[in-house]
């Protein structure tokens, strides 16, 4: 840990300033903000400002609703730092473990239909799983609400497969496996969804959740994404070659340079200094982690729920140890928050409860 702890000090040490002056962070924004609205935009935006150029964080966008409506949403910074692909209010954002909010409203329809009974035995809608210890129910499963961290039982298997469906990623989890508390217990969530509903799981979210809310730009990582390199799968280069092409034949012009993606939808994840997250297709994941959006689709999300429906005043969206999500809500006001960021930042919650404080 200390060793670490040391190694990510450094890297913040030698990083790149990403913006020099908070003022002069770019940003974009759809609509600009009503009368009554514009001192607390005023005061959100400096917070943001501040909290790219403390966190050294490329980029981040911000979504706030009250009530039942949209009160303002603007990205800030870069969402490719490469490409200088600015973030907009449409920039889509990985979510991380936030992925699982939306797996658990998604299974509320069927549970209500009687097509999932949260008491049954997890083997009656995914008889592919293998046999567990003890009873494994629906109940148990969703009661883990917000799994944090890498999650219990290896995840490197899942990095090297492709899933079109979320019970194609079983075979690859092994025996043993603590399902009630790790991203695997929400890929089983996803996998009995798919099958109560009779549909594919990512087409049957869009119909009975996002399409209803108007959470256009809601989606999952699938099978087919991009990944020209191989990266995470088995035919990528050891190590040791890649560093050695990386480092020797390419500058010395012996190896073609890699090329990034074609695309920077999502935003590309960052790690400090900043250096990009080496890419990993996550379709196996499904419900647990696969899912991005914008902050603007999530407040819908927020705002479209039960006012009578209990609900955490702030909750995290994880990614492998990266904090990149946050929504906040002030029940008594009516006010929703949600903040997403291309780069792990401990300042982002603080982020949203400020946002939120600014607007009640």
């Amino acid at each position: 840990m200390l060793l670490l702890t040391a190694h990510t000090g450094w890297l913040l040490l030698l990083a790149q300033v990403l913006h020099p002056s908070p003022q002069a962070i770019p940003s974009t924004t759809h609509a600009q903000p009503t009368p009554q609205r514009a001192k607390s935009v005023d005061r959100a935006r400096a917070l943001v400002r501040a909290t790219l150029a403390q966190q050294n964080i490329p980029g981040l966008s911000v979504a706030v609703g009250i009530g039942r409506d949209l009160v303002w949403s603007e990205g800030f910074g870069w969402s490719d730092l490469e490409s200088h692909t600015p973030v907009t209010p449409n920039t889509r954002f990985r979510i991380g473990t936030a992925s699982t909010l939306l797996t658990a409203a998604a299974a509320g329809p069927l549970l209500d239909k009687g097509r999932l009974k949260l008491d049954d035995d997890i083997h009656t809608y995914v008889p592919q799983l293998p046999h567990q210890p003890s009873l494994l129910t629906l109940r148990q499963l969703l009661a883990n609400t917000n799994p944090t961290g890498p999650g219990a039982g290896s995840e490197e298997p899942l990095f090297r497969q492709r899933c079109e469906h979320p019970a194609e990623a079983l075979p690859h989890l092994g025996n043993g496996t603590p399902y009630r508390t790790s991203h695997h217990g929400w890929i089983l969530v996803s996998a009995a969804i798919e099958s109560a509903s009779g549909q594919p799981f990512l087409p049957f979210l869009r119909e009975s959740l996002f399409q209803s809310i108007k959470m256009s730009n809601t989606g999952a990582e699938t099978p087919a994404t991009e990944n020209p390199e191989h990266i995470g799968e088995e035919s990528e280069d050891p190590p040791f070659l890649t560093f050695f092409r990386v480092k020797v034949l390419e500058p010395l012009g012996l190896a073609a340079a890699r090329k990034p993606p074609a695309s920077t939808d999502p935003a590309t994840l960052y790690l400090p200094g900043p250096r990009p997250m080496r890419p990993r297709n996550l379709s196996c994941y499904a419900g647990a982690l696969a899912f991005y959006s914008t902050p603007s689709d999530l407040v819908r999300f927020i705002l479209a729920r039960n006012p009578a429906a209990p609900s955490p005043p702030a909750y995290n969206g994880e990614f492998f140890g990266q904090r990149v999500a946050s929504l906040a809500t002030i029940r008594e006001s009516g006010i929703a928050v949600a903040v997403l960021s291309n780069a792990s930042s401990a300042g982002v919650p603080a982020l949203a409860h400020k946002i939120a404080e600014a607007f009640r």
